[in-house]
């Protein structure tokens, strides 16, 4: 039993090629960029930026998203240089089969799966919250059974991800479009809320910076760091380490820019735009994330942050209820494209793994319309509808940034196997210091790992259990690098 059979990179570059599997080149550097940011802005920037400097981190928040966007600037870097190398769908899927081999390829493609269709369901429930304050502003509330946290099912997002996978079916290229109009507009909304909420701000909100470390419900057993726990550190909240704890959560808040490089097969010149677009919606998205972390704080002390509508809520304590009306607005238009960009994400990865015979081959046919996988797109959107209507999620959010952060260890490792493997590859993008940088990916996202709580590894491991069944059940008999899937 060879679980560790490569599949090299002009086989997978041959597969783009198959007339029945071929998605069409549609995409430039904007678009990717677009996709990035508008993944990438959302739940993170109206959500987490008041829950994690109430519970964890004080108004040092804003060193919080500096180091997640720091540890994501050492992983885009290695997701640029393979990218650019292997042009194709997968994202670190595709990667991890031609450098550490299949059974490490499935892990990965099973732990985007996690990554990807959990994120998009919780961030349809997110944007269901808000469409349903901003119909009760205005007179209009939506009944309890059909919206809400009691809700019997979570209809607005179901609703929202079928239109999303609609939009997917359709191609591409409208995906893009309707995506940067609502990047358009939610960016908008951010900028109004760092000019605005400039007029408002304290200096006394920002004393102290750094708040004293004490211990809290919110770290009490289960729900302590790893890190706290496994090197006897009493679980505390705030200080130096409340700042590390919060990068850990915050994280979620750039989970997606990986996401660009599932389009690569799709890029027209993947070559050149794939690192512009993962790099430059990995800068603008950090520099909005720190200036809007840095207003909100200084609007209202950390103490009194909402942490469910921060944003809003701070604007609606100094008297401006017409600018929480637009930042409602915003949200809106933020959590749609992040939900639009990681559905289009979780396609193309088990696209990729259904190319290769890991999943039932038939789903990756593409559509001779359209030009996209609609019968994956379909499965998908059925899932998360599934997902986003009847479960309820509350901290399996953190599953998604545990799987993240295990993606980009993976995708590191790559880089520096490849380099040894198969020196004679044309990069057009090279991570500079290999293996020192890769290193120290590794090293840093191992690090956010371990902050994150005890139940969050918990879940994982028995996630990967799971999945390590489903390879040995059926993907290893029916892969294609096996010979089985040449029969299909």
């Amino acid at each position: 039993m060879n679980i560790f059979r490569t599949k090299s990179v002009e086989q997978s570059i041959r597969d783009t090629e198959d007339p029945e599997h071929q998605l069409r080149k549609r995409l430039t550097a904007l678009d990717l960029t677009v996709f990035g940011i508008g993944v990438i802005i959302g739940t993170g920037i109206f959500v987490l930026t008041g829950q994690v400097a109430k519970e964890t981190a004080g108004p040092a928040v804003a060193l919080s998203f500096v180091v997640a966007g720091v540890v994501c600037g050492l992983a885009a870097l290695c997701y640029a240089e393979f990218a650019s190398t292997i042009p194709v769908a997968g994202s670190a899927y595709t990667f991890a089969f031609a450098t550490l081999g299949e059974f490490p390829a499935w892990v990965i493609g099973w732990d985007l799966i996690l990554e990807l269709a959990l994120a998009a369901a919780v961030v349809a429930v997110g944007w269901s919250g808000y469409f349903a304050s901003m119909l009760e502003s205005i007179g209009l509330p939506l009944p309890a059974a059909i919206a809400g946290d009691t809700a019997v099912v979570n209809l607005p997002a179901v609703i929202i991800v079928a239109i999303l996978t609609a939009v997917l079916v359709a191609g591409i290229k409208l995906s893009s479009r309707v995506n940067l109009i609502l990047v358009i507009t939610k960016v908008a909304v951010v900028l109004v809320v760092i000019v605005a909420g400039l007029f408002f701000v304290k200096a006394a909100n920002y004393t102290p910076f750094i708040p004293e470390a004490v211990s809290t419900a919110r770290v009490e057993g289960v729900k302590a760091p790893l890190f706290q726990v496994l090197f006897g550190i009493t679980p505390v909240a705030f200080g130096v380490l409340g700042i590390f704890s919060a990068a850990a959560i915050v994280f979620f808040a750039f989970i997606g820019f990986d996401v660009v490089a599932t389009a690569a097969e799709e890029t027209i010149t993947p070559q050149r735009d794939v690192p512009r677009g993962i790099f430059g919606s990995l800068a603008i998205c950090t520099v909005l994330y720190v200036a809007v972390s840095l207003v909100v704080v200084g609007m209202q002390n950390y103490t009194q942050l909402s942490t469910a509508a921060p944003l809003s809520d701070a604007f609606i304590s100094v008297g401006q209820d017409w600018l929480a009306t637009i930042i409602s607005l915003g949200a809106l238009a933020g959590l749609t494209t992040v939900v639009l960009v990681l559905l289009l994400g979780q396609t193309r990865v088990l696209f990729a793994m259904s190319r290769d015979g890991l999943v039932p081959r038939s789903l990756a046919r593409v559509h001779p319309r359209f030009g996209t996988p609609a019968r994956l797109t379909l499965v998908i959107g059925v899932v998360t509808m599934a997902l986003a209507g009847f479960v309820s999620f509350g901290e399996l959010a953190e599953l998604v940034n545990i799987g993240t952060l295990f993606a980009f260890v993976v995708v590191s490792i790559g880089v520096v196997v490849l380099r040894r493997t198969r020196p004679d590859l044309p990069r057009s993008f090279r991570v500079p210091l290999v293996p020192l940088l890769p290193i120290l990916s590794v090293l840093a996202c191992l690090y956010l790992m371990l902050n994150l709580p005890v139940e969050t590894w918990l879940r994982f491991v028995i996630w990967m259990a799971l999945g390590v069944l489903v390879y040995f059940g059926y993907s290893y008999r029916h892969s294609r690098t096996g010979g089985a899937g040449t029969r299909r």
